[in-house]
């Protein structure tokens, strides 16, 4: 019975937020633009998470060389170290990490923030005012974290890189052009194109699920604690699905 019922509610929940899904599709094509929503939502969820997202992929970076470089001494390859660390940051830890990093700070800050709006009546004024509050509210959030998301990744990439060369030199001597040289020589299309687009929907996902889960918040104060608890978990669990979906993908074009 309880079983019943908890697939009954996972159904029920998925087509919530297909329905959702499709409204913000709706109303992103349709007229009128908030593009001035759009640039400040852009600001306060791309330059104000830069901060947490750079000193994360900096100690990413730092952490990861110094792990490496006894195994590889082992084996005598020390010389690839910063070929396997770029691999390893451009294509897999880079964009996981800042992605969950993102979905902590923003998913939660999406849900409390909507979710004290849903509960304290604001949105329902919106309404009576005659603007429209889904895409005043909603629209500008999930783009702007669609479009942030690859950004502050990219940005996260360098700042590891930039970690792991420190790493490697603390206990070797070498040259910052000739670190970036090994590097950039390995890297290729194949390595940061499918690293890059998957950003694009992991951003999608934090940003509708945060939005979805604050929108459709009930139960007062509780309620918005519950939005914002979940639309964490959620949009983590979410992040980790797409990477695999986007690892089959890449795997089955040829891509790896």
């Amino acid at each position: 019975m309880k079983i019943a019922t908890s697939i009954r509610s996972f159904l029920s929940e998925t087509g919530s937020v297909a329905r959702f899904v499709y409204r913000y599709l709706q109303e992103l094509l349709s007229p009128r633009y908030e593009v001035r929503q759009f640039i400040r939502q852009c600001f306060i969820i791309g330059y104000n998470s830069l901060p947490l997202i750079g000193v994360t992929g900096f100690i990413m970076g730092l952490v990861l060389t110094m792990q490496l470089r006894p195994t590889l001494l082992t084996y005598g390859v020390v010389s690839k170290l910063p070929v396997m660390v770029s691999l390893a940051i451009v294509r897999e830890i880079g964009p996981v990490i800042s992605a969950l990093i993102f979905a902590g700070k923003i998913s939660s800050s999406m849900g409390a923030e909507l979710g004290s709006m849903k509960v304290t009546e604001q949105i329902d004024a919106m309404e009576v005012s005659g603007t429209n509050p889904f895409k005043y509210l909603i629209v500008t959030r999930v783009l702007a974290a669609t479009l942030m998301l690859p950004v502050l990744t990219i940005m996260s990439d360098a700042i590891g890189l930039y970690g792991s060369y420190l790493g490697v030199n603390i206990r070797d001597h070498t040259s910052l052009n000739l670190y970036f040289f090994e590097v950039f020589n390995t890297l290729h299309f194949g390595d940061v194109l499918p690293a890059i687009i998957k950003t694009f929907f992991f951003g999608f996902a934090i940003g509708i699920i945060g939005c979805y889960k604050g929108y459709n918040s009930s139960k007062g104060t509780e309620g918005v604690g519950r939005a914002a608890n979940s639309a964490v978990v959620i949009s983590s669990v979410a992040v980790f699905i797409i990477d695999l979906l986007a690892v089959q993908i890449t795997d089955v074009l040829g891509l790896n």
